[in-house]
């Protein structure tokens, strides 16, 4: 194919002009996004027309300037344009688009506690166990110790890396001084016990000893005890074992609610009695009252269900009370008699009229 002539655009003679979406700046998405259409050296589509081979922005020019000069031999000059805003629009969402699967695959990719041993043949009670930590999951204890002229800061995490830069790390220890990072135990050899209030949660190969324990790998315990009104700033470093020649470690501590064995909800049988009673005595009453109220017709104190009964009842009540608990005799003399006409005798019938003059 020769410059001026399409394939499939007509007759071999002749040559047929671009459409005008790939001439007129704003018309079509070639134009709209491509300042540059070749009419030569490029692929055809279905319609006869070239496809855009591409765009050179240094080489573009305003509307109205003139043609740009070719690219080469039988290209065929073209108007060229600004890309649009709808493009640079379209870039931006595609940049923020792609940096936030970034961070979604960062962290959904969180490495987690890998129990020692094959995957098929790993402890139903172990998973079970890391699944009851899950509350403590992502979250971040430290605590420091002053030894002497030393001092460290240990950092922990549960089944989550301390850091990105430390492979595996569960517990990292850095020294105050030098800054140096010591990894105590990780993630990826993980062991987990439990007792009635209790989790042990054990971190193995850590960084090795540089002259203790034969150079062995180090290790990390963390004993989480039951406390359901526990903080975050409970963690603690209770002891470092690294005078023997094997088995050393680093005891930690610390409280939660989630070593707390569940909590009896069930009801004792005295409660279930108060229940039931209650129940029934607020049945009595209301429904005494509706039938009261509604069918019998009583009005104010009447409509209280067997009120005469109730009312009598009452009264003995405190006559048994009254019998009862006075200690006072019923026939024993009051204490303090007023003047009564008893007292003042009968009126005497003699007169003193005869005292008056006559």
């Amino acid at each position: 194919m020769r410059g001026g002539n399409l394939k499939g655009a007509g007759p071999a003679s002749g040559s047929r002009p671009l459409p005008s979406a790939f001439l007129l700046p704003g018309r079509g998405a070639a134009a709209a996004c491509c300042p540059r259409v070749l009419a030569s050296g490029a692929p055809s589509t279905a319609h006869g027309w070239p496809a855009v081979a591409g765009c050179e922005a240094e080489r573009s020019a305003r509307p109205g300037q003139g043609p740009v000069p070719p690219l080469g031999a039988g290209a065929r000059p073209v108007a060229a344009a600004r890309m649009p805003p709808f493009c640079h629009a379209g870039a931006v969402l595609l940049i923020l688009l792609a940096i936030a699967m970034v961070i979604a695959a960062e962290q959904g990719g969180e490495k987690s506690c890998d129990l020692v041993g094959d995957k098929d043949k790993e402890s139903k009670t172990e998973k079970e166990l890391l699944k009851k930590l899950g509350p403590l999951m992502g979250a971040r204890f430290h605590t420091d110790v002053v030894l002497g002229t030393e001092n460290y800061t240990y950092e922990f995490r549960v089944c989550r890396e301390v850091s990105s830069a430390l492979a595996e790390s569960g517990v990292v220890q850095t020294n105050g001084k030098t800054q140096k990072k010591t990894v105590i135990g990780r993630i990826n050899e993980t062991q987990i016990i439990n007792g009635s209030d209790w989790i042990l949660l054990i971190y193995k190969g850590g960084d090795s000893y540089g002259s203790h324990c034969l150079y062995e790998k180090r290790k990390a315990l963390i004993m989480i005890s039951c406390n359901r009104k526990a903080r975050n700033d409970s963690f603690i470093m209770a002891w470092e074992e690294r005078d023997k020649e094997q088995e050393c470690f680093y005891l930690f501590e610390m409280d939660s609610s989630v070593a707390c064995p569940p909590e009896d909800s069930h009801l004792s049988i005295g409660s279930i009695l108060l229940i039931t009673l209650a129940s029934v005595i607020a049945v009595y009453i209301v429904g005494g009252f509706l039938y009261q109220r509604l069918v019998v017709g009583a009005k104010g104190m009447e409509q209280f269900p067997h009120f005469a009964f109730w009312q009598d009842l009452g009264n003995l009540v405190a006559d048994g009370c009254d019998f009862v608990c006075r200690s006072k005799p019923r026939n024993a003399p009051a204490a303090y008699r007023g003047v009564g006409d008893d007292q003042l005798g009968e009126e005497s019938e003699e007169r003193d009229d005869h005292l008056l003059p006559m």
